[in-house]
């Protein structure tokens, strides 16, 4: 009985020391609160439209064209001769349907004057100078100022006629 009563204590010491005597630190936790604020103050942001997308009818652009008298048909002679001079000098460029270096021209005629068209193709450096619209225009892409063809403004009026088929 001694003996058992001798294991009995061994244990309970044993015991006693792996459960006891050691003072460990217990790490504090860091909680955060978010502090609610009473007022929202939101600004509704405005959506910026790019300028190539933007409806501005009224601007006839800076150059020498103040004045362009569309007919109420479009003359076939005229798309014609626009259609062959766009191909030959403006497809580096742009393409009928889609955004490449500058801006597609499929329905251009119903987000400018064609004035500023006129304007555009036949005096592009001073447009992307004082132009608002232009120098929008030229940020958008990429800063690629549109090149002067040297176009007559029968060349001019040409394309534009060209411009009214593209849909």
């Amino acid at each position: 009985m001694k003996t058992t009563l001798k294991l009995i204590i061994v244990l309970f010491v044993t015991l006693l020391v792996s459960c006891g005597g050691k003072d460990e630190k217990q790490k504090e936790k860091f909680s955060y609160q978010k502090k609610t604020t009473t007022e929202k103050t939101t600004t509704p942001k405005a959506e910026k439209i790019p300028a190539s997308k933007r409806i501005d009818l009224a601007n006839k652009g800076i150059g020498p064209i103040t004045s362009v008298d569309l007919g109420a048909t479009i003359d076939q002679k005229m798309v014609a001769h626009g259609a062959d001079v766009y191909k030959k000098m403006c497809t580096a460029c742009h393409r009928v349907n889609k955004k490449f270096v500058g801006p597609a021209p499929t329905g251009i005629l119903k987000r400018r004057s064609p004035e500023w068209v006129m304007n555009m193709i036949l005096n592009p450096e001073e447009m992307t100078k004082k132009d608002p619209l232009a120098k929008e225009l030229l940020m958008e892409f990429n800063g690629s100022p549109m090149a002067n063809q040297g176009l007559t403004e029968k060349d001019a009026r040409a394309v534009l006629e060209y411009f009214r088929t593209l849909k």
